[in-house]
């Protein structure tokens, strides 16, 4: 069974079925469909599935054009899981968010897994790939798999491997970003290791799915503690008079010992905000309280807050309140130059502002309506900037710094400019820092 799926690995002549087609899926489906293998894709949406079949993207940073060419080479999508059989390998990117109690929400693989389990064959190999707590996969997706009959590391393959995508960073690929993979069982991880090593340049093996689940947690811990840290830092220079994002750049230049994080109005994105919660979560389980990382959690999440208080203290050196203030958000994604939307800091700031009574509007290139989410409801179109629009708002808060805003035009016409993310180098009378 192992050495059949390694030939067809070898051969190209393995199906890769990809489960969830959003930020993380599709990149991965147009690097098999790249490289030559045939890629049935699975996702709950119809409306993703059509547009992909029109040879459309729904996200900025991923090309028609390229979507076109994985049709061509014979790219299909579906929301029918009992297509699953045509499939050799099945690679779960679904979403792992928290619940409204700071849990993990483990529902979207849950329900993944639970429709693909009737459809399961002899010989299928499943790799998760979806951020979560140690033991996700040997507790959850293994027992499921096995209810069918199958022999786990014989007749069927189970890994973990943790999505590594960064979107709209150009530097780095789904090719070129090394490919941690940990399996259930010694076949199960050289099948996975074969798996991705044909459209990897580098796989990373480790000794299990749970070193492979915690790998991926440190590594958005490390970046949520770090930020956490020059935020806390933040607070304290801006009480001294000092501008952190020059000290920032000044402890940059040392060339060992130091890698410069930046503060910000919040975190956003899929991982930082998020993993470290799913460890905290786990760990309990254990005996074991995660001070360090909650911590950090604590001053992340008060981001917000201390930029409000930021706005607020601007306008009132102006004679005015946040009630009934023009405020222009500028930037409403969670980083700079992309379209994705979730856990957008911007959006915490946007509905704080509105009920404190603010008059809001956003203003972003990459989101040129606001789009609907589970959480969080405007009904807002982007502003385009002019130096009349600028002028009349009593209040721009600059939230996520996009690389296409003009920002001279921006300093020169805005009454009062927030920056949250020290875009701002030179002091002037209408820019507080954030």
């Amino acid at each position: 069974m192992k050495n059949a799926f390694l030939n067809r690995i070898a051969d190209k002549s393995a199906v890769i079925g990809i489960v969830g087609l959003g930020y993380v899926g599709l990149p991965l489906m147009l690097r098999f469909a790249e490289v030559g293998y045939k890629v049935l894709g699975f996702d709950i949406d119809q409306s993703k599935v059509d547009a992909l079949h029109a040879g459309k993207s729904y996200i900025e940073h991923i090309s028609a054009d390229s979507i076109a060419g994985a049709r061509a080479a014979g790219f299909e999508a579906t929301t029918d899981f009992s297509r699953a059989p045509e499939a050799d390998a099945l690679i779960l990117c679904v979403p792992t968010p928290l619940n409204k109690y700071r849990e993990p929400d483990l529902s979207f693989v849950l329900n993944t897994i639970d429709s693909l389990v009737p459809h399961l064959r002899a010989g299928h190999l499943v790799s998760l790939e979806s951020t979560t707590y140690p033991g996700t996969t040997d507790e959850e997706l293994l027992p499921r798999i096995e209810s069918r009959g199958f022999k786990v590391g014989q007749d069927a393959f189970l890994v973990f491997s943790p999505e590594r995508e960064d979107p709209g960073n150009p530097n780095f690929t789904t090719r070129t970003i090394p490919k941690v993979c940990g399996g259930i069982t010694e076949a199960c991880q050289e099948i996975g290791v074969a798996l991705y090593g044909a459209v990897i340049d580098k796989v990373v093996p480790v000794s299990s799915t749970r070193a492979a689940e915690m790998t991926k947690l440190l590594e958005n811990i490390h970046r949520a503690v770090n930020i956490g840290l020059v935020n806390e830092m933040k607070i304290v220079a801006d009480k001294m008079g000092i501008d952190i994002h020059e000290v920032i750049r000044a402890a940059a230049t040392k060339p060992f010992g130091f890698v410069p994080y930046y503060p910000g109005p919040g975190l956003g994105g899929h991982c930082i905000p998020i993993d470290p919660f799913y460890l905290t979560w786990k760990a309990r389980e254990y005996g074991v309280h995660t001070r360090f990382i909650e911590l950090a959690g604590e001053v992340n999440s008060a981001m917000p807050d201390y930029v409000v208080s930021k706005i607020a203290s601007a306008l009132n050196e102006r004679k005015k309140a946040i009630n009934g203030s023009k405020i222009l958000v500028l930037g409403i994604a969670y980083k700079k130059n992309v379209d994705d939307m979730r856990e957008s800091p911007s959006v915490f700031l946007m509905e704080k502002l509105r009920d404190l009574g603010a008059d809001i509007s956003y203003s972003d290139p990459h989101v040129p309506t606001f789009p609907k989410m589970r959480e969080h409801h405007f009904e807002l179109s982007s502003v385009a900037l002019s130096a009349d629009t600028l002028a009349a708002y009593d209040c721009v808060l600059l939230a996520t710094d996009h690389d296409k805003f003009d920002y001279d035009m921006i300093r020169q016409h805005a009454q009062l400019v927030v920056d949250s993310r020290g875009k701002y180098l030179n002091p002037a009378l209408n820019i507080v820092k954030a």
